[in-house]
């Protein structure tokens, strides 16, 4: 009993992030995003060599979809310290969303081109400019405990690493057996458990964490 007792306190004090409900909603809605979102990823790349048989522009719109996030993030951890979070995550979610259904249809029905895909990267790219930025805050509001923040942290980068690995592996086989279309489609309704859990979550009325003028907090950042 000893070392049931001494396994089972050290997989809480892991876990122990988890016994918060709105955080428990997001980690649960959030691990199957991601592995949606790197089959998406895999099957971009792959869809844009396929039809091009260019280097040039699978590095192109590898960089244009990085980019946005490159330039707007700043500017997006700025606006979170202003704004609700949870709305903005409930809108940059969906955004997401809506851009994985055109590019799952544009797909599925065979009317896909290479400015669509090179488009739509910049889309999603524009989207997790602000998404990732306001994600990381809004721990901060789901962890009510300040010394289970870390804990937290470590949550989310293990399954940020847990996504990379399944979500890649997966999309490697339906890309082989039924095409770049499935991973597109199966990433669109990925996005309905992380809607679903933000829109039940119970969350404090907002309040700005900032009023300091925006150029001020962007200079300081930089």
């Amino acid at each position: 009993m000893g070392t049931y007792n001494f396994i089972m306190l050290n997989i809480r004090l892991i876990f122990r992030a988890l016994r918060y409900r709105n955080y428990r909603l997001f980690f649960a809605g959030q691990s199957i995003s991601l592995i949606g979102t790197w089959m998406q990823q895999v099957a971009v790349s792959w869809l844009i060599y396929s039809m091009t048989h260019s280097v040039f522009l699978l590095g192109l719109t590898a960089f244009i979809g990085q980019i946005p996030t490159f330039i707007f993030a700043p500017l997006a951890g700025v606006i979170a310290d202003r704004h609700d979070r949870h709305k903005m995550l409930l809108m940059t979610q969906s955004l997401a969303m809506a851009q994985a259904v055109i590019l799952t249809i544009l797909v599925l029905t065979g009317t896909v081109a290479v400015w669509h895909i090179i488009v739509l990267s910049f889309l999603m790219g524009l989207i997790n400019a602000f998404d990732i930025p306001v994600r990381q805050a809004f721990t901060i509001q789901m962890v009510e405990r300040e010394d289970d923040l870390a804990n937290a942290i470590a949550l989310n980068s293990t399954m940020v690493n847990m996504a990379k690995l399944v979500g890649p592996s997966v999309a490697g086989v339906l890309i082989a057996l039924v095409g770049e279309g499935a991973c597109f489609l199966i990433n669109t309704v990925s996005y309905l458990p992380v809607l679903w859990s933000l829109s039940v979550m119970k969350v404090m009325p907002h309040q700005p964490r900032s009023t300091r003028p925006i150029l001020r907090e962007l200079r300081e950042g930089l």
